[in-house]
């Protein structure tokens, strides 16, 4: 948002790109952003994501699926009085719970109260039923969850999602980890798209590719 024609703002536009492009015969409209662990810049990576697609004249809705530390509430300024545990739990209706963001067509599903069994409203009737009347009323939905290997939470909505972006944040995560990672999607027959090889070092001399054919 704040700086549209950054080497950063590209490599999300080239991400948004890349996942349309990785399926020719289905269409990707549910997507999952998860981790192998924490910190490592999934939360930012979804976000961004999410503005390059409300960009691109998509309406989109995020649901913030990280209901032990959630972020998109503080990412957008938003309010978490309700949210996502409010609905699954049958205390408000979906359309209570979406918030407008300051980015058109860009919506938001905060995490609500923090509740004591995340993982059994994730794999709900209803959260099954919130995501069916949510393709109704979007075009694209992105929902961040809590990393792979720290609890079963994004294995549970991996499987309700057209598709998965793995973020691995470069020179943090061992190989074995990410690795790990994986074999947990694989394992519940996530459709991993592809990953996003995070805070990568590039030299100077790199930058030059982010500039080609731009125009004063």
């Amino acid at each position: 948002m704040s700086n549209p024609k950054s080497p950063v703002a590209e490599a999300y536009r080239s991400l948004r790109t890349n996942i349309d492009f990785s399926s020719i015969d289905e269409e990707i409209r549910v997507i999952m952003v998860t981790s192998s662990g924490p910190e490592e810049g999934k939360s930012t990576t979804l976000a961004n994501l999410a503005v390059s697609y409300a960009q691109s004249d998509k309406k989109v809705v995020v649901i913030d699926g990280d209901m032990r530390r959630p972020t998109c509430h503080h990412t957008f300024n938003l309010s978490n009085q309700s949210g996502l545990s409010s609905i699954v739990t049958g205390q408000i209706e979906m359309q209570q719970a979406i918030k407008a963001t300051e980015v058109d067509n860009l919506f938001v599903i905060t995490s609500g109260p923090l509740p004591p069994n995340p993982s059994e409203l994730l794999g709900s009737k209803r959260m099954n039923e919130l995501l069916e009347q949510l393709k109704m009323n979007f075009d694209i939905i992105i929902i961040d969850t809590p990393p792979v290997l720290a609890v079963t939470d994004a294995q549970i909505i991996s499987s309700k999602c057209d598709g998965v972006v793995l973020v691995i944040h470069s020179g943090k995560v061992k190989r074995d980890m990410a690795i790990k990672a994986k074999a947990s999607l694989d394992h519940v027959r996530a459709r991993i798209l592809g990953v996003v090889l995070n805070n990568v070092k590039h030299k100077k001399e790199d930058m030059y590719y982010y500039y080609y054919g731009q125009k004063d």
